[in-house]
């Protein structure tokens, strides 16, 4: 982030400076995840607008585990969250647990009973659902709302020593059942879950609710400001009540401050969904690089800082939109544009035979590794009679505004020669098999040969050398964003995921796994961190060439 911007969660923070309610040392920020699955492109911006603005005031920020839901979590989910975060430039302490909290929710709690604020409830789940009204009508009393408080301590310690199974009672917040908050309805507050929480190795019996535990967890940690998405502003009312109604946090209880959280077009952001891919094994697994996971983005290639800059641009909000995938893209190209390698790979292969060149001859060719970066230095490429090329980069009866290979034509060989299309061998079903071409040897790319110009520079492998690679063509994994739980794997793309054995230079035999390279004209590619090796060589496109979107234009001072 910025040092220098500023937006209202700033100007909050800077109120509370200001008016000596905290010094800059004591602002504590965190970011909450819960472990029920894998980060996606959605936590990227949560985690490092919380991180910075810690970082911004020389304060704290915690990394917190919200695991109080023993059913879905498990430890794969924290280890790959850590990761991630790390991956991205996080740094922080060992990660904080809200099951730390639970045996002090549950003290809490019984406060709240003492003050006559809690309640134990006996009806079913949909009972407590059907009355509590809905938006034009209030809910009704429980029957069981004016139980005594000794029933009520009574009835709660039995909850906590396992004596009730689940769903036979619920402990509510007492508040009001006609608020026009649907969340102040006296919310559920512990449930019974007869489950091992996993962090602690513990058994517990009940277990707290997120509204309940959220302000908890926030305030014993004491952190300052409570940084979350739109749709928890419905729910700071019970995050308030909590904490104003425990003697322990009166004093300076944290502020959740809300902002618009991070939607992309063209992908599916959302665990729940994320979930049943993989469980369904319509994708490789969480990391698989056509989700928008953080590791599923790591894989495909993408960098931290390329999410970090997006994440900047994008900026904080009010308000809810969906953010072009398109602005994404652009900043994982501007970062690799100088980082990169950049090497002749023919993905669609058609072979070219220069008819007078030598037949055995074979020129050791230099040419800059990057253009943009001549730090990189340059590299070798062998050329020689039999090359490959774009099919792409071949028509026999070109259209308007052509100019790349076909009869009659002459084009650059990118660092090598001119050639010109001289004939078309097709076989008897009429498919080419070659292009016929010669070459100008006095054109040789750094000669100095100016006497014609030509209007196209094509790609090229010598045939010889070639070095067969696999190549992961991805698009989008949805054909539709119109989609909801009932309908979206009906959606997802046939054609999200395209294989292909192409040809590189083999200059691509020096490749280190997780390594980027631009193939020249085609986009940039990531060689795949879990699957590359001597014996596979895997590579996932990262993003074309071509950019669709372009950043504003900055107002001139």
């Amino acid at each position: 982030m910025d040092t220098n911007s500023s937006n209202f969660i700033i100007h909050k923070i800077e109120d509370d400076i200001n008016s000596n309610k905290y010094s800059e040392e004591e602002i504590i920020t965190r970011f909450p995840p819960e472990p029920n699955g894998f980060l996606h492109i959605g936590h990227v911006k949560a985690a490092l607008l919380n991180y910075n603005i810690a970082k911004r005031y020389g304060g704290d920020f915690h990394l917190r585990f919200d695991d109080t839901n023993p059913s879905k979590e498990e430890q794969q989910y924290i280890d790959s969250i850590i990761d991630d975060l790390k991956w991205l430039g996080l740094e922080f302490d060992e990660p904080y647990f809200g099951s730390n909290y639970f045996d002090q929710m549950i003290d809490y709690a019984r406060e709240l009973i003492n003050k006559g604020l809690a309640y134990v409830d006996d009806q079913t789940g949909e009972e407590i659902k059907q009355n509590r009204g809905d938006l034009f009508s209030p809910g009704k009393d429980s029957p069981y709302r004016n139980r005594s408080i000794e029933e009520n301590l009574d009835l709660f310690n039995r909850m906590v020593d396992g004596e009730f199974q689940p769903g036979e009672k619920v402990l509510r917040a007492k508040i009001d059942m006609a608020s026009p908050n649907m969340n102040l309805r006296d919310p559920v507050i512990f449930r019974i879950l007869n489950g091992k929480n996993e962090h602690l190795n513990k058994e517990y019996h009940v277990f707290p609710m997120y509204d309940y535990a959220h302000p908890l967890e926030d305030a014993i940690e004491g952190v300052t400001h409570s940084l979350c998405t739109l749709e928890f502003e419905d729910h700071r009312p019970i995050y308030d009540w909590v904490l104003n109604n425990i003697d322990d946090f009166k004093e300076k209880p944290p502020v959740q401050i809300e902002f618009a959280r991070l939607e992309l077009t063209d992908s599916i952001v959302g665990k729940r969904y994320i979930k049943q891919l993989v469980d369904e094994g319509i994708v490789d697994g969480w990391d698989d690089p056509r989700l928008v996971t953080i590791s599923g983005l790591r894989r495909r290639g993408y960098t931290p800082e390329a999410l970090q800059d997006f994440s900047e641009e994008i900026g904080i909000s009010k308000s809810n939109s969906k953010v072009d995938y398109k602005m994404l893209e652009h900043f994982v190209r501007n970062d690799l544009k100088n980082k990169a390698k950049r090497l002749n790979v023919v993905l669609n292969p058609i072979k070219v035979v220069i008819t007078n060149y030598p037949d055995d001859q074979v020129e050791e060719l230099e040419i800059e590794t990057n253009m943009d970066n001549p730090e990189m230095g340059k590299h070798k490429i062998p050329f020689s009679k039999n090359l490959y090329i774009e099919a792409s980069d071949f028509m026999e009866e070109p259209v308007k505004k052509y100019f790349r290979l076909f009869p009659g034509n002459e084009v650059r060989l990118r660092g090598a020669y001119f050639v010109k299309c001289t004939d078309v061998i097709k076989d008897e079903d009429g498919n080419i098999v070659e292009i016929h071409c010669t070459y100008d040897p006095e054109t040789k790319s750094g000669s100095g040969f100016n006497k014609r110009k030509v209007k196209s520079t094509i790609h090229w492998v010598s045939e010889e050398s070639a070095v067969p690679i696999k190549v992961n063509l991805y698009d989008n994994l949805i054909s539709d964003e119109t989609f909801d739980s009932n309908n979206f794997i009906e959606n997802i793309n046939p054609e999200s995921k395209v294989t292909v054995t192409a040809y590189a230079e083999p200059e691509i035999l020096n490749t280190l796994p997780n390594e980027k390279i631009q193939f020249i004209r085609n986009g940039y590619f990531n060689a795949d961190p879990k699957l590359f090796n001597k014996d596979n060589l895997e590579f996932n496109r990262i993003v074309e060439l071509k950019s669709g979107w372009r950043p504003p234009k900055k107002d001139k001072k």
